[in-house]
């Protein structure tokens, strides 16, 4: 199905609806639930997805993972989707947060397919099949390191959230522990116990983000690492490899 309003076929007796949609670049979804779970995938653009949980930067030829229920918002730049609308006794996957997800090759030609499979579908034959397959696939997706959780204290929500506005790999927890007037210990666990995440690895996955944004508008790698405030465009490219699993050029690539 494409471009048809989820509420249209909601109802449908199916536990999953696949819809694609084409949306106009800079097009905002605004904070909004599904009473299915949602797996969105991008086969184009960037999507910037904010819950009360925290932020996801999802970039070309990955998707996101939305649990039933889930209060959520999304700014598309420049997308065409394939989203599978999940019932919340199907679910492949187990926990109740937003996961940003790489999609296989597999998963991705599983997801075009889906596009033309109608609401009432038949559970016994290929379309089912096909759909039950793509469920699989999307059990066993694994996830991206693109997501900031936002701690619930105060204080440390607003200093998350200035950081995302200016990323710097250089920002020293001694220097967010003296803000807040804790100790570095109390700060370090403290942190850990509120974003699920060392100091350290939430700073990189912020800055992280930042890049696959900054890419993906066809910013130069040099610029996107010296500007986050890595010492040089070979420790950035070292670092995003090691997270992303391809060189940081290789994003700019699909965006053009």
């Amino acid at each position: 199905m494409l471009n048809i309003p989820l509420h249209t076929v909601d109802a449908t007796p199916r536990p999953v609806l696949a819809i694609g949609t084409d949306y106009l670049p800079g097009t905002l979804l605004p904070a909004h639930t599904h009473r299915r779970a949602q797996f969105l995938y991008g086969m184009s653009g960037l999507m910037d997805v904010l819950t009360d949980d925290g932020a996801w930067v999802v970039p070309p030829y990955n998707g996101v993972w939305i649990p039933p229920g889930k209060r959520h918002q999304v700014r598309m730049r420049g997308v065409s989707t394939r989203s599978l609308y999940i019932e919340p006794d199907a679910v492949p996957r187990a926990g109740g947060h937003c996961e940003a997800l790489l999609v296989s090759a597999l998963l991705h030609e599983l997801l075009l397919a889906s596009a033309e499979v109608p609401a009432l579908y038949d559970v016994q034959g290929r379309d089912g099949l096909l759909i039950g397959l793509t469920l699989a696939e999307l059990g066993r997706a694994r996830p991206l390191p693109l997501h900031a959780p936002i701690p619930r204290e105060p204080r440390l929500a607003q200093l998350c959230q200035a950081f995302l506005a200016d990323p710097d790999i250089r920002v020293a927890p001694q220097a967010w522990a003296h803000h807040l007037n804790w100790s570095l210990r109390t700060f370090t666990r403290r942190f850990r116990t509120l974003t699920g995440l060392s100091f350290v690895q939430w700073r990189q996955q912020a800055c992280l983000m930042a890049a696959v944004t900054r890419l993906a508008a066809g910013e130069a790698v040099t610029r996107v690492a010296l500007d986050l405030g890595y010492e040089s465009p070979s420790a950035f490219s070292s670092m995003y490899r090691r997270m992303m699993g391809e060189v940081p050029s290789a994003l700019r690539h699909t965006t053009v």
